[in-house]
């Protein structure tokens, strides 16, 4: 399966390092525009020239680790396309032209289940995604959650309770699939 992922999926690092975690376990083909990632390194430079040039590097690794996924859009493509936000339609042409399954996105908005059906792709937020792809086959994601956990433990230098670290990236429903029941 080939997903294309929306800038605003990348941004949080959590979010991104599990989506690209479990992509790098073969669970799924990521996909991507050089517009995607620009779109990605802007938000982030936002919070000061510190952050730009880290996203810059996380970008580069990105490109490194997954060379294939960088998705060229022919600007005939473009023309034809419409969207509620004419700023998406790059998105959505993007998915199209990698042969995308499916655009993983926050955006439900401004990108109708129905016109991206006319192009033969799905839409998903990424806690539907990620748990759809943990039903499917949980291994790949537990271990990407597990590992980006343990970052998050390490960097913090405290405990980080996984159903709330999840929940914080976006993901509450993967956190409660993936936490103990609670006793009580």
């Amino acid at each position: 399966m080939k997903a294309l992922l929306d800038a605003c999926v990348l941004y949080p690092t959590v979010l991104r390092e599990i989506l690209t975690g479990v992509a790098g376990q073969g669970a799924y083909t990521p996909l991507w525009s050089p517009r995607i990632l620009e779109e990605w390194a802007r938000a982030v430079r936002k919070l000061g020239p510190v952050a730009d040039v880290q996203a810059r590097g996380e970008v580069a690794a990105l490109r490194a680790a997954f060379p294939a996924a960088e998705v060229t859009v022919p600007d005939g493509l473009l023309r034809r396309l419409h969207l509620p936000d004419p700023d998406d339609v790059h998105v959505l042409a993007a998915a199209i032209a990698g042969g995308a399954d499916v655009i993983v996105t926050f955006n439900a908005t401004d990108f109708p289940r129905a016109t991206l059906a006319e192009e033969g792709i799905a839409r998903a937020a990424p806690d539907e995604f990620l748990t759809d792809l943990w039903r499917t086959d949980p291994g790949p994601v537990e271990r990407a959650v597990a590992v980006v956990h343990a970052e998050a433990e390490r960097l913090s230098g405290q405990p980080w309770p996984l159903r709330a670290l999840l929940k914080k990236a976006g993901l509450p429903r993967l956190g409660k699939a993936l936490s103990p029941p609670t006793a009580g």
